[in-house]
């Protein structure tokens, strides 16, 4: 190790479509491949259907947020933990595509080339007439929302599908600390933590993101041009029926654990006395103190007017867990007192709310009016789960939805 530099952080990131991976390894069936525009897409062929090159009933199921190309071996294998959901699928003689990207942090507008060519394929190659169920994982839900809604605004070629899903998708925004962004560049040098923090869809997708070169907290410019693109081609598709489900609660009730402005990881030895706090509501609230030994630096990172995002109710990501798990492979001592906080509030995950005060945060979806979401239909969990975590709660609410 350099004298003048702290140890590398390697491949570390935080978090993919489904961060819930099974206890033993799922064998990966045979499939057959597409090669698509920015993207690729595994297909499997549902139960009955034996014709070569041929989809019967066919489901898209799109990848969602991490850095890199997409690993659909890993996809495929969450969609088979805590609830067999592509087995499932394939068992009521529908076929399943799995759509990857070339780089999953690419806009989402590059990303939703991939799968309007595979609606446009499936179409293609589809017996009969049935429609189409097209929908994703994480930010997969944002990318099919945007293909199959720019597809309507052109009205080139239909998309013929019936029914859109996403799975804890954030249509109002996602979180990750800002403590934990600045501190992706506070290492001194390039990183895979930092380019996932600083990548198109980053900026797209997070509520707020932290600017590596002004250190300012605000909206990405990329989010405002986003979101500005949605507005042009109508926000969502018009002609499927939309639903989604949270991985979150609907009642209002938070991670029970994560006390705001309490600290959740403190580091030792390597980048000694970093210091990471739960979000807490108010102006020039401390999110973290940052320390470094080489070069020499320290910076304290503050908030104003957030609400309480860290403890919401939402999806959970190990975001700090996976942080301290990072810093002790690399020799580092950890206090680590809160491995999790919300990724996808709950009110983002159904379109009901945005997230940026603390009673749309934390409002109880039970006592609204379904009317309130932009989709048609919704479910929230019954406990708080892993953000896109499988459960057969969340997965047999979509399979009932399903057209047919």
């Amino acid at each position: 190790m350099s004298e003048t530099a702290e140890p590398n952080v390697g491949t570390f990131t935080l978090g993919a479509a489904i961060t819930v991976e099974p206890p033993t390894p799922v064998e990966v069936p045979e499939h057959e491949d597409w090669t698509l525009p920015n993207g690729f897409a595994w297909i499997f062929r549902g139960e009955g259907n034996t014709t070569p090159g041929s989809l019967v009933r066919p489901v898209i199921m799109a990848d969602g947020f991490n850095l890199g190309r997409s690993k659909l071996d890993k996809l495929y294998q969450g969609l088979e933990s805590g609830f067999p959901f592509v087995s499932e699928l394939r068992s009521r003689g529908r076929d399943v595509i799995l759509l990857g990207f070339e780089e999953r942090s690419a806009s989402i507008l590059d990303n939703a080339q991939a799968a309007e060519a595979a609606i446009v394929e499936a179409i293609t190659r589809r017996q009969g007439n049935a429609p189409l169920v097209v929908g994703g994982f994480s930010m997969g839900g944002i990318v099919t929302r945007y293909a199959l809604a720019k597809m309507e605004s052109q009205g080139n070629r239909p998309h013929e599908t019936e029914l859109y899903f996403s799975y804890d998708s954030p249509h109002r925004g996602a979180s990750i600390p800002v403590g934990v962004q600045a501190f992706s560049y506070f290492i001194p040098f390039a990183n895979d933590f930092a380019k996932q923090m600083d990548s198109p869809a980053a900026r797209q997708m997070l509520w707020r993101h932290y600017d590596k070169d002004t250190g300012k907290i605000g909206i990405a410019k990329e989010r405002t041009e986003f979101l500005d693109a949605l507005a042009e081609v109508g926000w969502w598709p018009a002609e499927p029926r939309k639903i989604a489900v949270a991985n979150g609660r609907a009642d209002g009730v938070g991670l029970p654990d994560v006390t705001p402005g309490a600290i959740a990881l403190r580091i030792a030895q390597i980048y000694p006395g970093t210091t990471f706090y739960t979000q807490a509501q108010g102006d020039d609230v401390t999110v973290a103190y940052l320390n470094r030994r080489f070069p020499a630096a320290e910076k304290t990172i503050t908030t104003d007017g957030f609400p309480e995002l860290d403890g919401a109710p939402g999806g959970t990501l190990h975001t700090y867990k996976i942080l301290a798990d990072a810093m002790e492979k690399l020799g580092g001592t950890v206090d680590l007192r809160h491995e999790e906080v919300c990724f996808v509030p709950s009110v983002s995950a159904v379109a009901i709310r945005d997230v940026d005060t603390q009673d749309a945060l934390y409002a109880k979806i039970t006592e609204m009016s379904p009317e309130e979401s932009e989709l048609d239909d919704f479910v929230c969990s019954s406990t708080t789960t892993p953000h896109t975590g499988i459960t057969r709660e969340l997965c047999t609410w979509l399979l009932s939805h399903l057209p047919d």
